[in-house]
This record gives structure tokens, C-alpha cells and sequence, in this order.
């Protein structure tokens, strides 16, 4: 008679009761670990070699499962410099490999996830548009942002062309050397001469600008005609208003830097002898006579207006002054009331005489017994 199945006996040892034993590896899975086992060790052994040779230091193999050596071994001087950093390490003190020109030292080194949208801009190469602040790469076929700044040295250009460059703009200006007009000797009736010695050799400039051909020698012989007025002096001297010194086809002018502070406004020159013609001519004054009239008259309504304010603040201070006294009076030790007659405790009653003017055309009365004076005021 066949015997029956039992069920078998619980396993020995097991610490969770009802879970079932873990299966016996076969041959072929145990074959498999140890391949790859030895895989990953010769892979971590080539790494360990390569990264001894870039640090030129002996090899050593670390122990498994520790990056720290034995207990008793020290460490190797190129575990712990920092001249051979790794590149993804963000450490300042790395001698980094020599970058392009025009690179920047912190391109390399990537934002982190939550900075991806921040756009970092180089202030000194903006311009402003008047319509916002752009640089030369927003838009580089602008030619608003390209354009130099006054005074400032392309970059296509040396030293000494920048140099040549400045002083040729400088003789243009002037209208001298190889910017000088020619003279001709056929057509003598052509040249310009100076307008008091027939001289040939004018100042260009000035006969452009001002309209006023005469030579150097003649601008220093007669300073009452050539010297250079400011817009201020013309406006005291000549009694000239800022339409008419603003206007060039009827005083023409040079235009110099404020020597008193580079960031003023330049200064307006004006030729003496042309302010003249038009302020003693019959379109303004008429005569030296009239415009010295024109400013005496002036003079004495500034004065006048000077001496009513005057006035006015005076007579001011005098009525606070009596204000300030007669408090000061009741608040006295005697204790007596305004109008009082002191010494004899009896009431004083003032007796008014005939209001006079005085010098200033106010008209004052008298008491006739106290001498008391006040102002009376005619409304």
C-alpha cells in the first residue's frame, strides 16, 4: 500500500513565521554574479590606474567598500592638493586651462535649474536709445549703437593715426595750413583783403563765422573795434535782449567752452564794433547819446524800486518795535495801563497837535503836553 503525502516540516530558523524559504541559487545563476562580479572589479582597477597616472603618483589599490587608506598609511600628497581639481569641480584656486580671448572667466561654469531664465548683461556696452538700453548684440546692423562717442579712438586705429586724424580736424577747423583757401593772382578782384590795411593774410575763421575780414596784425592794433564781447556784457552794456544775441544773421558769433566749468553751456562771443553798429543804429537806440539815456533811466527806477522796499521793511520794523514796547510797558513792575501818567497815579489824556510831514512825506502829530509822536495814515 503506497504511503500518503505529508505536508513537511517547517523550516529551522526562521525569524517571520509564514514566509517561505529563498529558493537555492543553480549554477548557472551563481556563474552569472561571478562574471560580473570580476566585470566591476577590473573596471573600478582601470579607473584606479588612469586617474594614478594623471596625478603622476605610484598606484595603489584601495581597499573595496573605503575610499580612506589602511589604518597606519598616510595619505598621498595628490589626494589631497588642489592642483589637479576636476573640471566639474566649481573651486576658484584651479589652475584653469588658458581660455580664448574674449572669453569670460565664469561662461563655463552653468546656472543651476532655478536660475535657467536669468539674463545677466554688460552695463558698459549699452546704449541708450531713448527707448530702452540695447547692445551692440540685440541689433548689430544698427547703426545708433556702433557710433562713437566724441572724442573716443576707434578701435581700427593706432595711436599715432588717431593722433594725426585729431590734429587735421584741428587745422580744419581753423582754416589753417592745408586748409587754408588759396589766393589767386589772376583774378586778383576775387581775394578777400582786410577791411582796414588791404592785407592779404585774413583770418579765415573769422570771416567765415563773423563775417569779418581782418588780418591778426589789426585785431591786436585796434582792440576798441575786435575784442570779443560776452552775451552777458552785451545785455548789461548795450541793453540788448536774448532774442536778438540769439540771432545769427543779425549778430553772428563764436562759440568757445565756459572756462569757468567744463559742463556749462558754451560761451557766445560777440565782435565789438558789430554789436555797436546795431545798438547805436536807428532798429534799437539810434545814438550812444539815447542808449546812455536808455540806461541812466533804467538805473534810477532800479534805485527807486530799491529804496521803496526799503521803506516798506523799515516802516515794518517800526510799527513791531512800538508793539513790542508798549507790551513790554504793561508787563512792566508799575503795573499801569497805557496812558497812564506816571509819578502822580492820575490817568494822562493826550493832547494832539497839527499832523506835519516829515522827511519821508508821512504826516506825524504831536502831544502837546508828553511829546508823544504817532504816524496818521490817510486812507
Amino acid at each position: 500500500m503506497a504511503e500518503r503525502p505529508s505536508t513537511p516540516p517547517p523550516a529551522v530558523g526562521t525569524s517571520h513565521p509564514g514566509t517561505l524559504p529563498r529558493t537555492p541559487l543553480t549554477p548557472e545563476q551563481v556563474k552569472q554574479i561571478e562574471i560580473k562580479r570580476l566585470k566591476a572589479k577590473a573596471l573600478r582597477s582601470e579607473r584606479e590606474a588612469e586617474a594614478s597616472k594623471q596625478q603622476n603618483g605610484p598606484f595603489t589599490l584601495k581597499p573595496s567598500g573605503s575610499s580612506n587608506p589602511p589604518k597606519g598609511q598616510k595619505r598621498l600628497f595628490s589626494a589631497t592638493s588642489t592642483s589637479h581639481v576636476p573640471a566639474n569641480l566649481r573651486d576658484g584656486r584651479s589652475d584653469a586651462p588658458a581660455k580664448p580671448s574674449g572669453s569670460r572667466p565664469l561662461d563655463d561654469i552653468q546656472p543651476a535649474r532655478n536660475f535657467t531664465k536669468y539674463v545677466e548683461y554688460d552695463f558698459s556696452k549699452m546704449t541708450d536709445t531713448k527707448g530702452g538700453f540695447l547692445t551692440a548684440e540685440d541689433d548689430p546692423h544698427n547703426k545708433a549703437l556702433h557710433s562713437l562717442k566724441e572724442g573716443e579712438k576707434p578701435a581700427h586705429m593706432t595711436v599715432k593715426e588717431w593722433e594725426r586724424l585729431q590734429l587735421l580736424r584741428s587745422l580744419r577747423d581753423r582754416r589753417t595750413g592745408p586748409f587754408e583757401p588759396g589766393l589767386s593772382v589772376l583774378k586778383k578782384e576775387v581775394n578777400k583783403v582786410c577791411r582796414d590795411c588791404g592785407s592779404l593774410e585774413i583770418d579765415w575763421k573769422w570771416e567765415e563765422l563773423l563775417g569779418c575780414a581782418v588780418c591778426n596784425a589789426c585785431k591786436e592794433k585796434f582792440p576798441e573795434k575786435y575784442s570779443l564781447l560776452t552775451k552777458t556784457e552785451a545785455k548789461d552794456d548795450y541793453l540788448l535782449t536774448d532774442p536778438e544775441l540769439k540771432d545769427d544773421e543779425l549778430l553772428p558769433h563764436l562759440e568757445r567752452p565756459n572756462p569757468h566749468k567744463s559742463t556749462w553751456n558754451n560761451m557766445m562771443l560777440y565782435l565789438r564794433y558789430q554789436v555797436e553798429d546795431y545798438a547805436f543804429s536807428e532798429k534799437k537806440w539810434g545814438s550812444a547819446e539815447a542808449l546812455d539815456a536808455e540806461f541812466e533811466k533804467r538805473e534810477g527806477e532800479r534805485k527807486r524800486r530799491k529804496e521803496d522796499k526799503f521803506r516798506s521793511k523799515l516802516q515794518e520794523l517800526k510799527k513791531k518795535t512800538r508793539v513790542e514796547a508798549w507790551r513790554r510797558g504793561r508787563q512792566g513792575n508799575g503795573g499801569g495801563e497805557f496812558g497812564d501818567e506816571l509819578g502822580r497815579g492820575g490817568k494822562h489824556t493826550h493832547v494832539w497837535g497839527r499832523a506835519v510831514d516829515n522827511e519821508e512825506g508821512v504826516g506825524v502829530k504831536s502831544c502837546v503836553e508828553c511829546g508823544m509822536e504817532v504816524e496818521e495814515l490817510e486812507i
